[in-house]
């Protein structure tokens, strides 16, 4: 499976108004933290769920959902988590 479909399908049980992810990996060649493959992802995720929640809490729940794919599948990964209304 292509990594940001698993991503995607991983990410869809926080029921998201709004996921986009993208791979900005190829801005990233070369570096050394990247060497072993890992790809560079900005990820941006508005759902209802981080109502009442902290950034830091909405961090930590994504995460958690990607945990084993990083750092070898995932090097580096930028979040913008949001409430509906934040977005």
């Amino acid at each position: 499976m292509e990594l940001i479909a698993e991503i995607q399908q991983r990410l869809a049980v926080l029921e998201p108004e709004s996921l986009d992810v993208h791979d900005d990996s190829a801005a990233h060649a070369g570096h050394a933290g990247a060497a072993s493959g890992g790809g560079h992802f900005e990820l941006t995720v508005v759902s209802a769920v981080f109502t009442g929640q902290t950034a830091l809490a909405r961090h930590r729940r994504i995460y958690n959902l990607l945990a084993d794919l990083i750092p070898s599948r995932i090097h580096a990964l930028q979040i913008r988590a949001l409430t509906p209304d934040e977005f």
